[in-house]
């Protein structure tokens, strides 16, 4: 639900990070044109910090303000989606929730969550993964992933809401007049023109080899797994859909991947 996260991206987001996981609010979704039916991907996301500064928040200017350095990295993780790998068809039949996915600040957590630092600034990423049948499929990992960033989902983790006469009214938990409107909003996904599109050439490559080979269909994928990744490039979307490449397995270079939103359970 992109009105959603633009509504809370003029405010400022701020996501809930707890010791025990907290599901995103809004939720990330995202609708996927364009695969092959018949083949297989893994969809999966990770987040990584938009700059290497600690915030906090100034209550009597209603403001975020620079407060340090960032504190040490916390373990990079990836959460893939429980029903990866799956057919084309399949994740093309309806809108992709990653509902299950859950932000903490607890460095020990064994539980596969994702791993944010209070009182700084992420950027959520989103992944396609082509699994590539071919036996010396390893040769060809950079060719069979695209990484999608839609700006609008960035936000600031915290362990309680910092701006409370705006964020607070948004979340449905204190305002349950604003969850009976989110609903209309759900499917209402546009794609953006050709020009409005972010460049497909402006990310680093994800290390991804090491991390997911594709071999086949029967390959078991966990839902969250360590890995190293590079800080992107980011530059700003202001469209709701951005191309696959034709270098991604299959996905024909016309295929759109619009995005995001919903309310946890």
């Amino acid at each position: 639900m992109k009105a959603l996260w633009e509504e809370f991206n003029q405010l400022g987001t701020e996501m809930i990070v707890t010791k025990a996981g907290r599901r995103m609010f809004p939720t990330f979704q995202v609708k996927i044109l364009g695969m092959d039916t018949l083949a297989d991907y893994a969809l999966l996301m990770d987040f990584v910090p938009l700059d290497d500064k600690r915030y906090r928040y100034a209550f009597h200017s209603s403001a975020w303000l620079v407060a340090g350095k960032a504190d040490p990295a916390t373990p990079g993780r990836v959460h893939f989606h429980p029903d990866s790998p799956a057919k084309g068809a399949q994740w093309m039949r309806q809108i992709v929730s990653f509902d299950k996915l859950k932000l903490t600040n607890n460095l020990l957590d064994d539980n596969g969550h994702i791993i944010l630092n209070s009182m700084h600034r992420y950027q959520p990423r989103f992944h396609v993964v082509f699994v590539d049948p071919r036996k010396d499929s390893e040769r060809y990992a950079q060719e069979n992933f695209k990484s999608f960033v839609f700006t609008e989902t960035q936000f600031t983790a915290v362990t309680a809401y910092q701006n409370h006469r705006t964020i607070s009214s948004l979340d449905p938990n204190k305002a349950p007049a604003f969850t009976s409107r989110t609903p209309a909003r759900l499917h209402h996904q546009l794609l953006a023109p050709p020009e409005a599109l972010l460049a497909p050439a402006i990310y680093r490559p994800l290390n991804y080899q090491g991390l997911y080979r594709g071999a086949s269909s029967r390959l078991r994928i966990p839902r969250a797994r360590p890995t190293p990744y590079p800080i992107p490039n980011i530059q700003d979307d202001r469209g709701q859909g951005v191309p696959l490449p034709a270098g991604l397995g299959l996905l024909p270079s016309t295929a759109l991947c619009p995005g995001a939103g919903q309310d946890p359970q």
